[in-house]
């Protein structure tokens, strides 16, 4: 259908850890052409501890599976092309909950690799191999008005001990619209998307959107024939979410179109509220 990501949901769901595997021994020739974690991304949705304690380490396992996908892509191709090396956090709440993770992974799953199990023994890399992507990134999912609101912030002081090229954010665009209602969930949404592009400028980094509507109007009313409004509605979004619906309740070639039309409309200054 032309779609280039998709979102690998670990958070409350019995998703399979060897998703990377399976599919570069299912289909080598696609992901020969058209290489994972460069043309076409996966990217696995996590659980938040904070706010999911029954789930937590589903959240440490998950980021253990990211070195051995690693692992199964150089198998195929030879090369340090990561096939996963960014996850969603959801229900973010403070910069805080994207420290753990980022740190977590650079200090605990990449960075045991350079201790040994027991004094005077080889390290564990030398044992296992090593753990590849040093670090990943992590894109934190806002979804209530506080911190969607004020998500700039966030950023801000996420990247106060850090040097990135770019950064992700996703904004929620169906719940808030069942929490404070629709006209609410649009504006909140203008806003941070508007506080967001200002940070960009201000800090210099390109810095992308991502909101998740769905199919009904009361949800984003993202739809193959209604994607040209919601383009202007949200003209500095970088992605949008497309849900089942989209995909599955209209002729392919339709969607196809669409999505072309998602992918090559260039960003442009979100709206001023």
């Amino acid at each position: 259908l032309g779609c280039d990501e998709q979102m690998w949901d670990a958070e409350g769901k019995e998703v399979d850890g060897f998703v990377v595997k399976k599919l570069l021994t299912k289909y080598p020739d696609f992901f020969t052409k058209t290489r994972l974690g460069k043309d076409i991304f996966l990217t696995i949705r996590v659980p938040n501890p904070e706010e999911e304690k029954t789930e937590a380490k589903v959240l440490i396992e998950t980021l253990e599976s990211i070195p051995r996908s690693f692992d199964a892509a150089k198998l195929y191709f030879n090369d340090d092309i990561a096939p996963i090396f960014e996850v969603i956090l959801p229900m973010t709440t403070s910069e805080q909950g994207l420290d753990r993770i980022y740190n977590y992974y650079h200090k605990f799953v990449v960075g045991k690799q350079f201790y040994p199990t027991m004094d005077g023994d080889i390290l564990i890399s030398d044992w296992v191999g090593e753990f590849k992507p040093h670090n990943i990134n992590v894109i934190p999912l806002v979804e209530d008005k506080q911190h969607m609101l004020f998500s700039h912030l966030l950023l801000k002081a996420y990247f106060s001990d850090k040097d990135f090229e770019y950064q992700r954010i996703f904004f929620a665009r169906s719940d808030p619209a069942l929490n404070y209602g629709l006209l609410s969930a649009v504006i909140i949404n203008k806003i941070a998307h508007q506080r967001i592009h200002q940070l960009a400028e201000e800090i210099s980094m390109d810095l992308y959107p991502i909101i998740g509507v769905g199919s009904a109007p009361f949800r984003g009313n993202l739809r193959p024939d209604t994607v040209d409004r919601v383009i202007k509605e949200y003209p500095s979004v970088q992605t949008f979410t497309l849900q089942s619906a989209f995909k599955y309740d209209y002729p392919p070639d339709v969607v196809s179109k669409a999505v072309n039309q998602l992918c090559e409309t260039p960003r442009s200054r979100p709206h001023h509220m």
